[in-house]
């Protein structure tokens, strides 16, 4: 346990143009207010697309850096960048490693690494590739992890995929791909390092019952980041799977844990999941750093298993302390 009185500065690389890029910013602010609560010295510092301000942050030595640095200026595949810098200053920080970072930036690369390591995941296509007929598919940021450019109309057959890749390309920026869409149950696994390993919080389940019949099960930007949306509101989690499927959710649990070894993660982390309707489970994608906004699924998840917020932040930077003791 670190204890009060240390320097703990929390910062962002974001530009608050949109919803969850200003949910970053209001996020940092929260964990400032926690970590002052904790008895910590701390600010938010904006730290810029050149990360002037970071080199300078290294000169005043804080104990541990809290880094919400999700994206830089809305680009999500710099988001390695903060901490590679920081990991060259000799700073320690929260959450993932720039190695572990950078290879969750790219969904089609994290599909290829997590093939390599026998965990299951839907099929995929990239642009140009050719989807076999009558596949259905959701069409997807290759390194956005917002559910930024996904809609209902993301989800298409096949023979559609390649002209929708190219839509979203132009429309939002970036690369697109195209991914097999299961149509079945959707779960999230949240994991968070101790000094005994890694600890699984209770699975939630999001629930789509109320969505309407001709809108795809997903949840897409607006289920996020849209109060006024209907999916925002009809999109909410269910706990409970240890109870009612134990066998599922030891499945979900090897699965995450597998996932947490292959990309190296280390602090926190959160890991996606499709079930199939004949009960397999297909990972999504893995989330490094997921987000703390006292709305967020992680810290749900962290209630549900009795931590509350500040304490879950107080975590977070003990886990930072022990993952950079252990790497020196």
């Amino acid at each position: 346990m670190i204890a009060a009185g240390a320097y703990v500065p929390v910062i962002h690389a974001a530009r608050p143009d949109r919803p969850d890029e200003q949910d970053t910013v209001d996020t940092a602010v929260d964990i400032a207010a926690a970590l002052a609560r904790l008895g910590h010295k701390t600010e938010v510092i904006d730290i810029g697309s050149d990360f002037a301000p970071l080199r300078a942050l290294a000169a005043r030595r804080p104990m541990v850096v809290f880094n919400m640095a999700e994206a830089v200026a809305g680009d999500a595949t710099r988001a390695d960048q903060p901490v590679r810098l920081m990991q060259e200053l000799g700073l320690r920080y929260t959450g993932c490693s720039a190695a572990a970072l950078t290879a969750a930036l790219s969904k089609t690369a994290s599909k290829r690494l997590m093939a390599a390591s026998d965990i299951p995941t839907p099929l995929w296509w990239e642009a140009g590739e050719d989807v076999p007929a009558p596949t259905r598919v959701i069409v997807k940021s290759d390194s956005e992890h917002a559910s930024l450019g996904i809609d209902a109309g993301s989800v298409v057959m096949g023979a559609q995929a390649h002209a929708e890749i190219t839509a979203r390309e132009v429309r939002f920026g970036g690369r697109f791909f195209a991914e097999a869409y299961v149509a079945g149950r959707e779960f999230n696994v949240a994991l968070l390092q101790d000094a005994q390993g890694v600890r699984m919080l209770p699975i939630p389940e999001i629930l789509f019952d109320t969505l309407p019949d001709d809108q795809p099960k997903i949840v897409d930007y607006a289920a996020k980041w849209d109060a006024d949306s209907h999916a925002y509101h009809n999109t909410p989690r269910r706990f409970g799977l240890e109870v009612q499927d134990p066998a599922l959710a030891a499945d979900l649990a090897r699965h995450a844990l597998a996932c947490w070894h292959a990309f190296g993660l280390t602090g926190y982390a959160r890991v996606d999941f499709r079930v199939t309707q004949s009960g397999q489970p297909l990972v999504l994608e893995v989330n490094t750093n997921p987000c703390l906004a006292r709305d967020a699924g992680f810290v749900a998840t962290a209630l549900q298993a009795g931590i509350e917020y500040d304490a879950l932040i107080a975590h977070v930077l003990d886990s930072a302390c022990l993952s950079h003791s252990k790497a020196a």
